[in-house]
């Protein structure tokens, strides 16, 4: 499952990690450190007519181009698809044969969902890589509820900024209606790994660089990339306790990505 992630890095950044050849006029790109559904966020596509990557703003929550009124739809049941059945679900066997996309990230967050299972080990500097901060925490942030749960944030080990498998589906207005064009998108989830699983027990599936250019261009039906649609190695990532003021979404600060 991916609920809630975070985008820290630059617009620049952004489009040198990606080799994105193409932005919106104007296009800003300010940080985001507590990303929900429903929200506006940049994904990166390929350009039909001129074959480049280029940045475009959607909105998080896939909505059938075949839906008659997208405000009718429920998107928080589309935030998320599933790999297992990518083929065969009609929803999400379209996008991922035809309109597939990156979602940029530095890293998601995720709500401790397996209590009964051995817990990961303290969190120490140099241990496994792994080590915890502590911040004084905004006083302009809500305060979180009692016996909320831990959350975690999994990022690079270099903190440099990754990609995550999207789908995304083109809403057209029919003829009469008045709302406007929608462009929405789905982040792709599969089995959790080892360092995730005792949290949870999905992760969002994360792309390696080499793996971009298939994921966004290969359109061979008779082998589609469902190859990648795996689990990320676990020494290739780090987990660190996140804030537990991100479980609303009205927080919004660097001081989300440490422990409180």
């Amino acid at each position: 499952m991916c609920g809630r992630y975070y985008r820290r890095s630059d617009k620049q950044s952004i489009t040198e990690a990606f080799k994105v050849g193409k932005l919106p006029p104007g296009f800003k790109l300010p940080p985001d450190y507590n990303i929900a559904p429903s929200t506006f966020q940049p994904v990166i596509r390929t350009d039909r007519e001129t074959g480049e990557r280029e940045i475009t703003m959607m909105r998080w929550g896939l909505v059938p181009d075949k839906i008659a009124d997208p405000d009718s739809f429920k998107i928080f049941s589309t935030t998320n698809a599933r790999s297992e059945s990518i083929l065969d679900k009609p929803i999400w066997r379209g996008p991922f044969r035809h309109t597939r996309c990156l979602v940029p990230l530095d890293g998601f967050y995720e709500w401790l969902q397996r209590p009964s299972l051995p817990q990961p080990p303290p969190i120490e500097p140099g241990e496994h890589g792994l080590f915890g901060e502590m911040t004084v925490v905004s006083k302009k942030a809500s305060k979180p509820k009692a016996g909320s749960r831990p959350v975690y944030k999994f990022e690079m080990p270099d903190g440099a900024p990754y990609a995550l498998a999207g789908l995304f589906s083109e809403w057209r207005p029919r003829k009469g209606s008045s709302h406007p064009a929608l462009d929405t998108f789905s982040i792709v989830t599969t089995e959790a790994n080892e360092l995730t699983d005792p949290i949870h027990n999905r992760m969002p599936v994360i792309l390696h660089p080499r793996d971009y250019e298939r994921w966004l261009n290969d359109y061979d039906e008779s082998r589609p990339p469902i190859d990648l649609l795996r689990p990320y190695e676990s020494n290739g990532m780090r987990m660190t306790p996140a804030n537990r003021l991100v479980g609303n979404v009205r927080n919004n600060g660097p001081e989300m990505l440490n422990s409180a």
